[in-house]
C-alpha cells in the first residue's frame, strides 16, 4: 500500500501531478488501481454448527488467544482499508453467542444462514445486495489467521478477473485408495488445497448462486463459478490460513507464551531478607528501592515478558517514593492481573535463587505457597529452587543474590 500512498499524495498535492505522470515516473503505469474505487464487502460464514468439531460450542465461538475463532476471523477484513462492509451470516439460536463474541464491532446487521453452506452464503449475498457492492470476499468463520496480505493478493487478482481463490500446493504424495488397496498414484503438481477468502465479481457470483440455488450441494462457491464456466483465478494462499475442523486443530492453535525474568540485588548490612515472599534471618540484607525481593522481581519480569509489556521498572519506576520499602507481592500480582486481562492463564512458574545463602530448602514450600497465593494458582504450578556458583563471581563471594524466573503463560 506504500505505492498507493505515495501516488495519492503526488496527485493530491496543491500542484498536482497526473496519474499517468506519476505511475510512470515510479514505473508502475501497468499497475491497476481501480480497486480503489470498487464497493469490496466481506461476507463471513458463521452458521454452522459444528458438528463434526464436537464440545459444547460451535467452534467458530470458541476462545482462541484471548478471543473467538469468530472474532479473530474477522478483525482482519473489519481493519482492512479497502473493506468498506462486513456481513455475518450466524446461525438460528445462536444469538447469544454471535452477541458475546462480537458486541464491540462495527459490523452490518446480522442475517441468518441456511440448512447448508451454499443456501446460507446465498442468504448472506442477498443481504449484501443492497449495498451494491462490486467485489465480495467471502470468508469462512472458522479460518482465523487470515492476513491483510491474503486478502490484498485477493482484492487486486479481481480487477482482471471475476473469481479468485488463494490455493496450497499439495507436498504429500497422493494416492487413491479402493477398498485399502492402492490403485493409483495421483501427479500432485497441478493439484493444489483450497482456502478463503474467496473473492468474486459481485454480480457474477450472486447470478450463479441464483442459478444454482435447486442444487444446494456445492462445497464452495469457486465450484458455482466452475460449473457455470467463470474462470476462476488463483493467488498463493498461507500455510497459518487454517481452517478448524476438529478440536485438535483448535489445540494447535493455543498461543503458548515462555518469559524470561532476572534479577540481582546486592547484599549489605542487616538481619534479615525477603526471598520468594517469605522473610529468612540472617546476618544481611539486600539493598533495593523497595522490599529487594530478588526471586518476585524474577518472577513479575517473567511474567510481563509472556505479553511483551515491559519490565518491573517500567511498571514501578526506583525513582519513584511510592515503592520505596513496597512489599513487592504488589508488583507481582500487578503483573499476574496485566496477564489476565490480555487473556492469559499462568500455567507454570519455575523460578531458581542463586547464591551462596541463604538456605532455601526449610522455607521452600513456604515460598511455593506464598507464590501461588499471590498468583491465585495452584501450588503444583510453582516451581522454587536454589544453587550456588562454586564461590564463583559476585554470588560466589557474596556480593549480591541473584534470582532466574521462567513463566509459562497460555494466552486464549
Amino acid at each position: 500500500m506504500q505505492g498507493f500512498e505515495v501516488v495519492y499524495l503526488l496527485t493530491t498535492h496543491k500542484r498536482p501531478y497526473s496519474l499517468k505522470k506519476v505511475l510512470t515516473f515510479f514505473n508502475l503505469k501497468n499497475m491497476s488501481v481501480p480497486h480503489q474505487k470498487k464497493k469490496i464487502f466481506a461476507l463471513i460464514v458463521a452458521s454452522g454448527l459444528g458438528n463434526r468439531f464436537g464440545g459444547d460450542l460451535p467452534k467458530q465461538y470458541c476462545p482462541l488467544n484471548g478471543k473467538t475463532v469468530i472474532y479473530q476471523a474477522i478483525v482482519p477484513f473489519l481493519n482492512h482499508p479497502a473493506i468498506i462492509g462486513v456481513q455475518v451470516v450466524i446461525g438460528k439460536g445462536t444469538e447469544a453467542l454471535y452477541e458475546s463474541a462480537l458486541h464491540d464491532l462495527n459490523l452490518l446487521p446480522v442475517t441468518y444462514g441456511g440448512a447448508t453452506r451454499q443456501e446460507s452464503v446465498f442468504k448472506g449475498l442477498q443481504a449484501l445486495k443492497i449495498h451494491e457492492p462490486d467485489f465480495v470476499l467471502i470468508h469462512d468463520a472458522a479460518r482465523p489467521y487470515v492476513t491483510s496480505a491474503l486478502i490484498d493478493r485477493v482484492i487486486h487478482t479481481l480487477d482482471q478477473a471475476k473469481a479468485c481463490i488463494p490455493v496450497i500446493s499439495v507436498t504429500d504424495t497422493i494416492k487413491r485408495i479402493e477398498n485399502s488397496v492402492v490403485k493409483e498414484t495421483i501427479d500432485r503438481s497441478t493439484l493444489r488445497r483450497v482456502q478463503t477468502p474467496q473473492g468474486f465479481d459481485f454480480r457474477t457470483i450472486f447470478s450463479l448462486h441464483q442459478q444454482f440455488s435447486d442444487k444446494p450441494t456445492f462445497t464452495d462457491d469457486a465450484l458455482l463459478c466452475e460449473t457455470g464456466g467463470v474462470p476462476v483465478h488463483c493467488v498463493e494462499g498461507e500455510e497459518d490460513n487454517i481452517k478448524i475442523t476438529v478440536t485438535k486443530d483448535l489445540q494447535a492453535m493455543i498461543d503458548i507464551r515462555v518469559g524470561n525474568g532476572i534479577d540481582v540485588h546486592q547484599i549489605g548490612p542487616g538481619d534479615g531478607v525477603t526471598i520468594f515472599g517469605c522473610y529468612i534471618p540472617c546476618g544481611f540484607s539486600l539493598i533495593g528501592h523497595s522490599d529487594a525481593d530478588v526471586g518476585l522481581h524474577s518472577i513479575t519480569d517473567a511474567l510481563l515478558g509472556t505479553i511483551a509489556d515491559a519490565d518491573i521498572g517500567y511498571h514501578f519506576s526506583p525513582k519513584d517514593e511510592r515503592w520505596r520499602g513496597a512489599d513487592s507481592a504488589q508488583f507481582l500480582k500487578h503483573a499476574a492481573e496485566r496477564v489476565r486481562a490480555a487473556g492469559g492463564k499462568i500455567n507454570h512458574i519455575d523460578a531458581t535463587l542463586i547464591g551462596e545463602k541463604p538456605k532455601v530448602s526449610p522455607l521452600r514450600e513456604e515460598m511455593r505457597q506464598r507464590v501461588a497465593e499471590i498468583l491465585e494458582i495452584d501450588i503444583s504450578r510453582v516451581s522454587i529452587k536454589a544453587t550456588t556458583t562454586e564461590k564463583l563471581g559476585f554470588c560466589g563471594r557474596e556480593e549480591g543474590l541473584a534470582a532466574m524466573a521462567t513463566a509459562t503463560v497460555i494466552l486464549g
